[in-house]
């Protein structure tokens, strides 16, 4: 019996094991890896990760497995030389791991590692499938984040709760948007547009949601989801008799309207909605809200009160839960905070590295008080609109993190660090960078720790590219601290066509902060040693982005010529340089073209697959063409500002989109300077004519991306 007994107990432990979300991941990241660690999770009150040997086999121990994971990582980059990245979530560990010759030793006091923004759930990841989200769950594990936002099918939520309000199928379908602009619909911007949706994709979208969320729980990661803070159709005073608040007009958009805290429907309509989304995805500890963004008015609204109605339905559906929400412009307004419990809000300093708010009195969005007694989360925001380029401030990064750790108030309510990008899959150097600020207790250099993301990222120490990094480093990745600039420095290519274009969407507050001859030098040592590094997909891709960069900086200068050309009015030399500008962008498609990250037909088949009949998979088609061209109907692109604003320097795009703009106008100057009286360009129009388009464009890469960057780079430089 003692036998049999101790059968079924070692028949237990092996399954419990074989389960274990870390065995799991390291079976993911290469088939066998998990024999060659030995994982300890050990209680604590405070995460921290330990590095040891026992005989041959590595030990990754911690307190959970999202600490577990995060010392995993830190084992891959620091002693294998293997760093794990979007653009590649598998490798080959070697036979016999690396020692680790002495315990190493990480811990952090904060709490919470947050991820994602609104945004990035439709400019990056409006279309992704299980497998797709799979990676970027273990992703997020690696790199410490136990508190992601999780918003995928909320619209079924939405859905549920209108038909019970008794709205029928088509006021529903003209109320929730298409699946590129969720995100915005959402934050209370917008109503319908890209829609309206199939049944088919509200059923795909909860299936994926239960299966995004159960990974989440076997990490130990909090999942925040949506709560409700008071949006409901703008009609429903004519169809539900409700007492609402106009918030006004977003980008050219009508927005939804805002019930009333005081309305006697309130508290049954946002319960209505927490027992609609416990009933698909449970409940959460943790939920986003974010009344008035961007400008909403809140006209004849009681803050105070409304800050209350949302915590009292919160509270309601679990009196655990904490509410989060997102610091951005006047948003959390004072009066909406004031009177909330301490404990009960989260509040995203969602750009700390470039607006923050939460105390520092050099930043443009400064607050006195900071967020008074309510937590908050250092965050970076960096990349708007998913637009590719490199980007960031490396210096402030760091130094904004250690000096709102050495303000007795900010310092006091810290409680973690977050990722807040509009889209991902970009500049990959400065998440790492960000996301091991917890784990470093002391102030370091961004010198001293390029040394060892270089090493780590490429799997050697290489002279040649340390010293190409550190000239990225102190140029286009080191923006001002005083630079409110949103995002990557916008290339030229992607620009509606005009004489003196400088930047591409409507807010960019662009500044030449950098010599673009740095960024020329990197990309020229990076091919100098292109051909060591053939097979390396981290290489590759970063060779591709940084000639890339390099080409843009030249289209850049190249643009200035033919407006130079043109005002001169020097025929000769306007068709060669506008030639020159025009090849310049064919090049730059044929060298994104070798990786299928750069690719347009990435995004738009991955968009097709979610289809089950033509109907849906041209409607997805059009989402995703809208979205990174005129984003919005000709009022919204236009007066609205909204077009260009998710431009993307990617293959099939800059042949097909640019190229045709930028051909279509200078063939316009060179009739003007023929002295030919032509009318105006209504881009709008074209642009519209190529969103409806259906040709194919093709994922796969195509050509040799080490044999076509040297090329191409010899060629210009």
């Amino acid at each position: 019996m003692k036998r049999v007994c101790a059968v079924l107990l070692l028949a237990v432990i092996t399954t419990i094991v074989s389960a274990s979300p870390i065995t799991g991941l390291l079976e993911r990241i290469d088939r066998g890896a998990s024999k060659k660690f030995i994982i300890e999770e050990v209680k604590s009150d405070t995460d921290f990760f330990e590095l040891d040997q026992k005989g041959s086999r590595v030990v990754i121990r911690g307190n959970n497995s999202v600490s577990i994971a995060t010392g995993l990582n830190w084992y891959l980059k620091y002693y294998a030389g293997i760093h794990l990245s979007w653009n590649g979530m598998t490798a080959t560990l070697p036979d016999v791991l690396p020692p680790v010759m002495k315990k190493e030793r990480h811990e952090t006091k904060l709490p919470w590692r947050y991820d994602l923004n609104y945004c990035t759930y439709s400019y990056s990841m409006a279309f992704w499938d299980w497998e797709r989200w799979e990676k970027e769950i273990d992703w997020m594990a690696l790199h410490g984040i136990n508190l992601p936002l999780a918003i995928t099918g909320t619209e079924t939520v939405w859905y549920n709760v209108l038909q019970k309000l008794g709205y029928n199928k088509t006021e529903i379908d003209e109320f929730i948007s298409g699946p590129g602009f969720f995100a915005w619909w959402l934050m209370n911007n917008l109503e319908g547009w890209g829609g309206p949706n199939p049944d088919h994709w509200y059923t795909q979208q909860v299936s994926l949601q239960k299966k995004i969320l159960k990974r989440m729980h076997e990490y130990g990661i909090e999942p925040v989801l949506p709560g409700y803070c008071g949006m409901v159709p703008h009609n429903a005073k004519a169809k539900l008799g409700l007492n609402v608040s106009d918030p006004g007009v977003w980008c050219g958009y009508r927005r939804p309207a805002f019930l009333q805290p005081d309305d006697s429907r309130f508290e049954e309509i946002s319960s209505l909605y927490y027992k609609e989304l416990e009933k698909l995805y449970g409940k959460a500890n943790y939920y986003s809200m974010d009344p008035f963004h961007e400008g909403g008015s809140t006209d004849g609204v009681n803050l105070d009160a409304v800050g209350k109605a949302v915590m009292k339905a919160m509270k309601k559906a679990n009196p655990k839960a904490v509410w989060v929400i997102q610091a951005w412009q006047a948003n959390p307004r004072p009066e909406l905070i004031r009177n909330l419990e301490t404990g009960d809000l989260l509040i995203l300093d969602l750009t700390s590295e470039c607006r923050p708010q939460w105390g520092d009195p050099e930043s443009e969005w400064y607050r006195k008080d900071g967020y008074g007694k309510h937590n908050w989360v250092y965050c970076m925001l960096l990349n708007y609109g998913a637009n590719v380029g490199l980007h960031g401030k490396m210096d402030n990064v760091i130094d904004n993190y250690y000096l709102a750790k050495e303000n007795l108030r900010a310092r006091a309510t810290l409680k973690g660090v977050g990722m807040t990008p509009e889209g991902i899959e970009n500049n990959p150097v400065m998440y790492e960078l960000l996301m091991e600020l917890p784990w470093r207790p002391e102030r370091f250099t961004k010198e001293d720790w390029l040394k060892g993301y270089v090493k780590a990222r490429y799997g050697k120490d290489e002279p040649v590219l340390q010293l190409a990094w550190g000239k990225l480093a102190n140029s286009i990745y080191n923006a001002p601290k005083e630079l409110t600039q949103q995002g990557t420095h916008e290339s030229v290519f992607c620009a509606r066509p005009g004489l003196d274009v400088y930047q591409v969407s409507s807010w960019s507050e662009m500044k030449d902060y950098y010599d673009p001859q740095e960024v020329i030098e990197a990309a020229r040592l990076m091919v100098s040693v292109a051909d060591r590094y053939r097979g390396n997909t981290n290489f590759e891709y970063d060779l591709v982005d940084v000639v890339r960069q390099a080409i843009a900086e030249k289209g850049r200068l190249m643009q200035k010529a033919v407006t130079t050309a043109y005002r001169a009015g020097d025929k000769e030399l306007f068709a060669m340089a506008s030639q020159k500008f025009l090849n310049l962008i064919l090049l730059q498609d044929q060298l994104l073209g070798t990786r299928t990250e750069f690719r347009l037909g990435r995004w738009i088949n991955s968009a097709r697959a979610l289809g089950v009949t033509p109907e849906e998979k041209a409607l997805y088609e059009w989402n995703t063409r809208v979205q990174v061209t005129t984003w919005g109907n000709r009022n919204a692109a236009e007066r609205g500002g909204l077009r260009d604003y998710a431009h993307k320097e990617w293959n099939g795009l800059l042949k097909d989109f640019y190229y045709m703009r930028w051909k279509l106008y200078f063939d316009n100057l060179a009739c003007k300077m023929e002295g030919e009286t032509i009318p105006e360009i209504d881009f709008y129009a074209v642009e519209e004519a190529w969103v409806k388009r259906t040709n194919p464009y093709q994922a796969e890469p195509e050509g040799d991306c080490v044999d076509t960057a040297k090329l191409i780079f010899e060629t210009l430089f």
